[in-house]
């Protein structure tokens, strides 16, 4: 007897029959089937368009092992659907690499340089992730670098965004990565499962593609040298706004006092505040927004194979859904100034936070952003009144509810 049969009334016109609720169902399953179909085509579309615009190298030649008995850690498996797993640790970097597009946001300079480090710890049940930043003044010890045509760059102590600039002499962004990974390593003991390095184009992007940042402003700031004229209060950042601010290290106008420790303490509430975007959206479940968004910014995108891969990235994802904002952490390592205050100087207190890192548990031993100026009372605190007149955008968005300025 067929499943699908139709029943037709005794009387009446032919075409007046009714489909029996069976019927329907099957309709119904197919239509949501289509359209599902169509969904995962398309997802694996932009997936396939996004990776190969990244550009995937393996640095394992240039990459010194860090001893199991030290890490307590090995390669991490890829992410599945379940939130189990192992941790993982993924250094990012930002490149001030001037050149092509980018020598039009900052101006053409010579070499390369990492301003901007901080070390991704992913947590073995997925439910924090701790962003460590190492200040690019920090005075490390940097290992000789070894380049893919065997060259090797002598090492020595100084700044530790001196081990980016040794491994790019030759303009590669992967020989730099390597050096910084060998550097964070032999610092940690701590195993760097994976690596991203993204310049100021792809920063851009990155923010554009999430429909900007909202940010609270403290202060009227003004940079010639980051093209920056930010009022205070509530309000969303484009890309080349938040590029600015997160590179800025001097104004002409604002309490900016061209310390490095300053800036960290701006790029973590930039970067916290787009993370809180990524969570608003969804995006973390939502394939489509997720492949947009990594295909915007995949040609500025250097990386290890692993995490080039679609699979990897959405895997990960998606082992990440449930995760809720307040724990996700932005620190830095700990530290104190020079007697000079030129640079900064790694404390004691650092190997605790080495080892919290390597045991998978809680950060307890951490450094502040900054001594103190006037983005001490936008970062991790609740204001309660806005004192500015934001537009309508501005204003309708939870994330910059009682912003004060």
């Amino acid at each position: 007897m067929s499943l699908e049969r139709e029943t037709t009334p005794a009387s009446g016109p032919s075409h007046a029959h009714r489909r029996s609720p069976t019927r329907v169902f099957t309709w119904l399953v197919c239509c949501v089937a289509a359209v599902l179909g169509f969904s995962l085509v398309f997802a694996n579309t932009w997936v396939g368009q996004a990776s190969r615009a990244l550009t995937p190298v393996n640095v394992d030649p240039l990459v010194s092992a860090v001893p199991s008995a030290t890490t307590g850690a090995t390669t991490s498996p890829e992410p599945t659907a379940s939130t189990g797993g192992k941790a993982i640790n993924i250094l990012l970097m930002g490149s001030d690499q001037r050149n092509g597009a980018n020598s039009k946001i900052g101006g053409y300079v010579g070499g390369m340089r990492n301003d901007t480090t901080i070390i991704m710890h992913i947590s073995a049940d997925r439910s924090r992730i701790d962003m460590v930043s190492i200040p690019r003044d920090a005075q490390v010890k940097i290992p000789d670098c070894k380049l893919f045509d065997g060259k090797v760059v002598k090492g020595w102590t100084g700044d530790f965004n001196v081990a980016f600039a040794n491994g790019g002499k030759e303009g590669h962004p992967a020989e730099a990565a390597a050096c910084v990974i060998n550097t964070v390593q032999k610092m940690s003991g701590i195993k760097i499962d994976h690596w991203a390095v993204v310049d100021f184009k792809g920063f851009e992007k990155m923010v554009n593609a999430l429909g900007g940042v909202p940010m609270c402003i403290p202060e009227h700031i003004v940079s010639k040298k980051a093209r920056l004229n930010l009022k205070a209060g509530p309000q969303i950042l484009n890309g080349t706004q938040a590029l600015g601010l997160a590179r800025m290290r001097t104004a002409e106008v604002g309490d900016v006092s061209g310390s490095d420790l300053q800036r960290i303490a701006r790029q973590h509430e930039l970067l916290r505040q787009m993370s809180r975007v990524v969570l608003s959206k969804n995006m973390l479940t939502d394939a489509g927004q997720l492949t947009q968004f990594f295909k915007a910014l995949a040609s500025s995108l250097t990386m290890d194979p692993a995490l080039a891969s679609p699979k990897y990235l959405l895997g990960l994802a998606f082992s990440l859904r449930n995760i809720e904002p307040a724990n996700i952490k932005f620190n830095t390592i700990p530290w104190r100034l020079t007697s000079d205050y030129l640079n900064v100087i790694i404390n004691k207190n650092a190997s605790t936070m080495w080892a919290q890192m390597r045991a998978d548990k809680r950060l307890t031993s951490v450094g502040s952003d900054t001594a103190g100026n006037a983005w001490d009372k936008v970062i991790d605190k609740s204001p309660t009144r806005v004192t500015a007149s934001p537009d309508a955008t501005v204003a309708n968005n939870p994330l910059l509810a009682g912003c004060t300025a």
